[in-house]
């Protein structure tokens, strides 16, 4: 019997919102200090990944509202997590980098997610590693048709 995509998209919503929960909850609990919130982690976890964004962009790869992003970073950049630069092509714009400290701490926390769940992936039978390895490259397109 073939999949259908309304019962893979229900399971799929299921199972990516605990895994993604999971993980989160797992790697917070023994990191030496306390992580910024979730929130404000993603939001420079995405900096990272682009930096000299944009409020508006980061925003839009987080699929939040602009305000919400302009508030996570006002907080980001009074912590001394952000820079805020004046983007050169409009005064009223900013562009964000993140800190030195900031960096660390980003790269600390995804290290040691990976770490978190490469240890769970290694408890796998290998032919369920193999399904997730094969399954990659149809999420990736999956989360392109999504807009992400």
């Amino acid at each position: 019997m073939s999949a259908t995509p309304g019962a893979v998209a229900d399971e799929l919503s299921v199972l990516l919102g605990r895994l993604h929960r999971t993980l989160r909850r797992a790697s917070r609990g023994d990191l030496p200090d306390d992580p910024l919130p979730s929130a404000q982690m993603e939001v420079l976890r995405v900096v990272q990944a682009t930096p000299g964004i944009g409020v508006k962009a980061v925003a839009s790869a987080l699929g939040t509202a602009p305000n919400t992003v302009s508030t996570l970073v006002g907080d980001l950049t009074a912590s001394g997590h952000l820079e805020r630069l004046p983007d050169p092509q409009n005064r009223r714009a900013v562009r964000l980098t993140l800190t030195p400290a900031a960096t660390a701490l980003v790269d600390g926390y995804t290290d040691h997610r990976r770490r978190i769940a490469a240890s769970a992936a290694e408890q796998l039978p290998q032919d369920d590693l193999d399904a997730l390895a094969a399954a990659l490259p149809a999420l990736n397109r999956l989360l392109v048709l999504l807009g992400g």
